[in-house]
């Protein structure tokens, strides 16, 4: 599992945002609390953050060098989904 959640060296910042109560964010909130110590183990000098926020929908974003900046909205995805939306984030670049 080592290589798993490595982010591209182009990455500069991931955030998630999501509503910390609402059912449309709850695959959100159970991919963070499994894989979030991953990714910062595996990537500990890339900032992760996590925002919450009543009644947002969930969201990534994945910004790279030069200021390019990817979303992909997480509502209605189940846990699978929402890693496989990260990792394509995160491993592909701007």
């Amino acid at each position: 599992m080592s290589g798993k959640y490595a982010f591209t060296k182009t990455l500069k910042e991931v955030r998630f945002l999501f509503c910390q109560t609402a059912e449309h964010s709850a695959a959100t909130r159970s991919f963070l609390t499994r894989a979030y110590p991953i990714m910062k183990k595996n990537n500990p000098t890339t900032p992760i953050m996590l925002r919450e926020a009543a009644g947002t929908v969930p969201k990534v974003y994945a910004r790279y060098e030069y200021g390019q900046e990817k979303s992909q909205t997480l509502e209605g995805l189940s846990d699978k989904q929402i890693e496989e939306a990260v990792t394509s984030l995160v491993k592909n670049g701007a």
